[in-house]
């Protein structure tokens, strides 16, 4: 075997002992030791530098691969949250059936509710304060104006009489007295009998105790009058409708409580609400035709006397008086009655159940689906037989009608329409 063969480290090259010539110079007797020495040391291989070029694209794509891996976890959280949000919208939306209103035939005559009401109605109150000593008519009890319904007694107010008719005589004495010396002075004073100073002076008496006496006077009148108040008399013809006092109370003046309560009933003033698209179908001084429950079968006939002259914006109508000739006694105040007009057909009708109504402050209002969304539309409504209505406007031929709305229902707000099969289906449940 040669000597290469036996030491394998002298034939390779990346050592760096095999061939140096350094260590040739640090042995140069050819020391052993120094040579084995040379063999125990190693060296890490030496790398080349890393280029910037190589950095920047490395970091790169790290910060490439970091993006990616985030973007793979967010999408599936955004796409849940929205199908989250969807959900929670489709679900908090509420379930709506649509039908299309029904066309109705052409109103020719319009029957509206009435409220019946007395041609005058007053409460009696007392002016003056005592006792009373009596009453002389009940409820229902038919009086003619100027009738006495009670009488107060009022020690106190007649004390103020008397005390004030003996001032109005003793200030009568003293402008008498003074008037008297403002004469007989006046014609002194012509002759020089007296100054024209006291003349002056006799004569602003006479004129001030003139003023006293007229004082007096109002005075005396106005207890007079309070005096009158003792007795309470009807102010017209008509029927009293409620007593509130009775012998021996204690009355207060003033409005603090009511004695009487008079109703002229002689005539009875009809009030109702005509839809503002009928206002030219009604004249004043026309004949109306009106039924009471009271009176089944029963058509009491009324003139036409006045009315607003003007829509009501909120309801978008037009108040009417109609007047009633109840001589006979026959008709009561406060009763409702129904009001039938003779109108000119007007657009076209809609039939719609009593149920697709809502009654909001703003309105009478009835529920459209446009595009899933719910619009609230305002309506004037016709004949009403407590079952289906007649919508005389508001609506059109292609509107979709929302039945049983609900209460919360708001204008502007998204609906789920229920369809044919989800109907059946709901409706099988509910079996």
């Amino acid at each position: 075997m040669s000597p290469e063969q036996r030491n394998p480290e002298n034939n390779n090259p990346g050592t760096p002992h095999s061939h140096s010539p350094n260590s040739q110079l640090a042995s140069p007797l050819g020391d052993p030791h120094s040579h084995s020495s040379s063999h125990d040391t190693e060296h890490a291989p030496e790398q080349k530098p890393i280029k910037p070029r190589h950095a920047i694209t490395a970091i790169g794509i790290l910060l490439l691969v970091l993006i990616v891996l985030a973007v793979l976890g967010i999408l599936p959280r955004w796409r849940s949250a929205d199908a989250l949000a969807k959900s929670t919208d489709e679900l908090a939306a509420p379930s709506v059936i649509i039908n299309a209103p029904k066309p109705g035939q052409p109103i020719q005559e319009l029957i509206l509710p009435g409220n019946v009401t007395s041609y005058t109605d007053a409460p009696i109150y007392a002016r003056t304060s005592g006792y009373l000593t009596k009453w002389y008519y009940d409820i229902g009890a038919r009086v003619k104006k100027g009738a006495l319904l009670a009488e107060i007694a009022s020690p106190e107010v007649d004390q103020q009489l008397a005390q004030a008719e003996a001032d109005l005589n003793t200030a009568q004495a003293t402008a008498n007295n003074a008037r008297i010396q403002s004469e007989r002075y006046k014609g002194l004073v012509a002759s020089n009998a007296v100054s024209q100073q006291d003349t002056d002076t006799f004569v602003n008496q006479a004129a001030s105790t003139s003023a006293q006496v007229k004082s007096a006077e109002a005075n005396v009148q106005r207890l007079k009058e309070l005096t009158s108040f003792e007795k309470i008399y009807a102010p017209f013809d008509g029927v009293v409708t409620a007593r509130n006092i009775d012998t021996g109370q204690l009355i207060d003046t003033g409005a603090a409580k009511e004695l009487f309560h008079l109703q002229a009933v002689q005539t009875l003033r009809v009030y109702t609400n005509l839809p503002g698209v009928f206002s030219a179908s009604v004249k004043k001084g026309s004949t109306i035709d009106l039924t009471f429950v009271e009176h089944p079968g029963q058509v009491t006939h009324g003139k036409l006397v006045r009315t607003a002259d003007a829509i009501d914006p909120a309801s978008r109508t037009l108040l009417v008086e109609i007047d009633v000739d109840n001589r006979s006694g026959n008709l009561l105040a406060g009763t409702l009655a129904q009001v039938h007009f003779k109108v000119n057909p007007v657009g076209s009708v809609f039939v719609l159940p009593v149920s697709a109504l809502m009654f909001r402050s703003e309105g009478l209002r009835v529920g459209t689906v446009k595009d899933g969304v719910a619009h609230l539309v305002a309506v004037t409504i016709g004949q009403d037989d407590g079952r289906t209505v007649q919508v005389i406007t508001g609506l059109t031929k292609d509107d979709l009608v929302i039945q049983d709305p609900p209460d919360s229902l708001i204008d502007g707000e998204k609906v789920h329409v229920l369809s044919p099969e989800e109907i059946k289906t709901a409706s099988q449940g509910g079996m």
